[in-house]
């Protein structure tokens, strides 16, 4: 038995497993495994912690681009509004200066309808006058003329005074 191979690796096993105990080397494994999981629990716990503030940043940010892309939205519509309003009232001053344009038009050729029926009149009055007078100077003569000058000079005198 003390020439079997088989039984000195056991007993050399043994006292190696009891030099390992006497040591402390168990111990140590299990402290060392013990703080490598402690970090491993640590660092789990702060990529959590780091997952969920990003998660809490992205829910931020996504609200501020909805709130940005309703601001954007907003401005739109107020821009519309605006372009829309301007383009009404340019509308408006158009037709306002359109239509006095139209009127001063129409009141130039009125005051030129009545000058020109004004003239058209004086001189058809003149035209009667000196059509009145040939006929008058050619049938009219002597006293009778006289008679007729002098009461038309007291006519005009009396209408001008």
């Amino acid at each position: 038995m003390l020439a079997n191979p088989t039984f000195w690796v056991a007993v050399s096993l043994f006292i190696f497993i009891g030099l390992l105990y006497y040591y402390g080397v168990p111990r140590t494994i299990g402290n060392q495994l013990d703080s490598r999981g402690k970090r491993i629990a640590d660092e789990l716990a702060e990529a959590k912690r780091l997952r969920q503030d990003a998660e809490n940043l992205l829910k931020e940010f996504e609200s501020k681009r909805a709130a940005a892309e309703r601001e954007a939205a907003e401005i739109v519509s107020n821009a519309k509004q605006e372009a829309e309003r301007l383009a009404a009232e340019a509308q408006e001053k158009m037709a306002d200066f359109v239509k006095r344009r139209t009127a001063s038009a129409e009141a130039k050729i009125a005051q030129a309808e009545a000058q020109a029926s004004a003239e058209v009149r004086a001189a058809a009055v003149d035209a009667a006058v000196k059509a009145s007078e040939r006929v008058l100077r050619q049938e009219i003569n002597g006293s009778t003329a006289s008679a007729l000058v002098s009461k038309g000079l007291t006519d005009v005198r009396a209408k001008l005074q």
